[in-house]
């Protein structure tokens, strides 16, 4: 029986995969509320392609889609939090207007880059600007993993992967090895 590379079981739920043009081009900011209907059925696509997705592989750690990984250049992503029970924050238009100086670096794995986890710093808590589907700004701050699922989408809407994230000299590693590893995030209270 012929195994199917996590990357290839992605593509068949709807992710798109590294290379593709539209993960390296920043997508567009919805105009709200003007552009509220857009917005709503790109919200219910990205929905639907977590549901499938995690209905085919569990994520301990929490799980993020941005849209234009399922296709769709437009600044709209999903984070659902580790914690069963959390509901998912929905990010319209998202952008960091603060961050911690203090940085912690972990291995990241990305759905439309499935087949390799690299270590990434990223900063240990966040604060996130976005709008509502009523044109609203909120902000709110979020820390160490959901900073990090949270940084890694809204990378994906400025049209950056992980990769770019990391230091100099370090690369990926196969995902195989990195199951081997065992390793969950954490962070030293």
């Amino acid at each position: 029986m012929t195994q199917v590379r996590p990357s290839e079981q992605m593509r068949e739920l709807g992710v798109v995969q590294r290379g593709a043009s539209v993960l390296a081009e920043p997508a567009r900011a919805f105009d709200l509320p003007a552009e509220r209907r857009e917005a709503e059925q790109t919200v219910e696509q990205l929905f639907s392609a977590m549901q499938r997705i995690g209905q085919t592989h569990p994520f301990a750690k929490g799980m993020g889609l941005a849209a234009p990984q399922i296709a769709i250049g437009r600044a709209a992503a999903l984070v659902q939090p580790p914690d069963p029970g959390t509901p998912p924050i929905v990010l319209l238009n998202p952008r960091i207007t603060d961050r911690s100086d203090e940085t912690d670096e972990q291995f990241e794995g990305c759905l439309s880059y499935f087949d390799v986890r690299g270590l990434v710093p990223r900063p240990l808590w966040i604060t996130v600007e976005t709008t509502t589907l009523e044109s609203q700004t909120v902000s709110a701050v979020y820390e160490r993993g959901l900073a990090r699922l949270i940084h890694h989408e809204i990378d994906h809407l400025d049209g950056l992967l992980y990769t770019a994230r990391m230091r100099t000299g370090v690369t990926p590693i196969p995902v195989e090895e990195y199951r081997q590893t065992g390793r969950a995030w954490t962070y030293e209270q």
